[in-house]
């Protein structure tokens, strides 16, 4: 059994061999020839004296080297300021290669590829470079469209020239340029029948205006309270005016219906002897009183958005509202008409009318719900 087992475990992985040599060969003819490589190193490390390994290996380090070459020559006679940034990256898939290669020192002697570290270099410098000039000209423009660009740009030049000052910080200014500040103005309260109510929803304005500086949705927008601002001496862009409309909190409505039950049930048994007994059915009826009270409660605000000359640019009008309910029963008549859902019906209790607070909660946390989302789907398309 023994014998089997261990069979079968040489047979695996003789197998699992011939699969990773079958896979660089078959990267080698789909002409993938960077894969190839990097899959040949590894089995020859297990393997080096794999002679198609060998070859496989020699063939693509090749292709892949002349593929990559023929690309940089291209790029080399475009007029595009990436093209540096594009032959980097072919430089860097061939080091890639020679590190691959490196790491096997028997597989190194055989290929003896090329160490193109000084080419990275060079050309990582050059796409640095070409990367702040694009994000100078676009500053040069002056508009936050443009310096949103240029900001991209030289984050770009920093993945070359990470520990370059200068291009952190006109990155920096390009990033404050290219910010939208915006002030939220505080709930408009005024005439609002429930002024004991209004510091919940003042409230609800200070909570909009901390969710948006905390999740604005866009990186290039901020959001100020009035005194944010104000103690941080920020000029705004643009001013959010939160206007409470109305808060109407619906009266109680009361509507009751009737609808009859019957029933076959049996009213007499006359028994003759213990194995006959007749039955008597008559019908018997049973009349069931729904009453249903409701309460209907609504709120809206507006958000209007202004220009820092106060031109309108946006307003949206915000809805929620809130309906409770509840239903009892009753009923006159013969009980034994009822089924046993009637009954379950007329045991239950009607819950409790809610207080006024809770109403003007519920609309106020749903205005708070719909008032953030809509502003962060507007600010989203700057």
């Amino acid at each position: 059994m023994k014998g089997k087992f261990y069979t079968l475990m040489i047979l695996s992985f003789a197998a699992i061999a011939m699969v990773s040599c079958k896979s660089a060969s078959k990267l080698y003819k789909q002409g993938n020839y960077d894969e190839a490589v990097e899959v040949a190193v590894k089995k020859l490390q297990k393997k080096p004296n794999d002679a198609e390994l060998r070859s496989i290996i020699q063939s693509a380090y090749e292709y892949a080297v002349n593929d990559h070459e023929s690309r940089i020559r291209n790029y080399s006679e475009s007029n595009n300021d990436l093209k540096w940034e594009w032959i980097y990256n072919e430089y860097q898939d061939l080091q890639n290669l020679y590190n691959a290669i490196y790491s096997a020192p028997s597989v190194f002697e055989l290929v003896q590829p090329v160490n193109y570290s000084s080419y990275i270099t060079t050309y990582r410098e050059k796409a640095g470079d070409a990367r702040i000039t694009r994000g100078m000209n676009w500053m040069d423009r002056g508009d936050k469209e443009s310096f949103k660009k240029a900001f991209y740009e030289f984050q770009a030049a920093l993945s070359f020239k990470p520990s370059d000052i200068k291009t952190q910080d006109m990155m920096d200014d390009a990033y404050d340029a290219a910010v939208t500040r915006v002030v939220i103005a505080q709930v408009d309260n005024y005439g609002f029948q429930f002024s004991s109510y209004n510091n919940s929803f003042q409230s609800s304005s200070d909570g909009i205006i901390r969710n948006l500086q905390n999740n604005s949705g866009n990186f290039f927008v901020h959001f100020y309270s009035v005194m944010d601002a104000k103690s941080k001496a920020i000029i705004p862009d643009e001013v959010i005016e939160l206007r409470l409309n109305h808060m109407d909190i619906g009266g109680l409505q009361e509507s009751r219906d009737t609808r009859e039950v019957s029933k076959e049930v049996v009213v007499k048994e006359t028994v003759y002897k213990p194995d006959s007994v007749i039955k008597q059915y008559a019908k018997v009826k049973a009349r069931i009183t729904t009453t249903r009270k409701t309460i209907y409660s609504t709120g809206d605000l507006t958000v209007t958005v202004r220009d820092k000359n106060g031109n309108y640019l946006w307003n949206d009008l915000v809805t929620a509202d809130n309906s409770w309910s509840t239903s009892y029963a009753s009923y006159t008549g013969d009980e034994r008409a009822l089924s046993e859902e009637d009954k379950r019906f007329l045991n239950s209790r009607a819950d409790n009318i809610p207080h006024e607070s809770y109403i003007i909660d519920c609309i106020r946390q749903e205005l708070y719900n719909n008032t953030l989302y809509r502003i962060k789907n507007y600010y989203s398309r700057y």
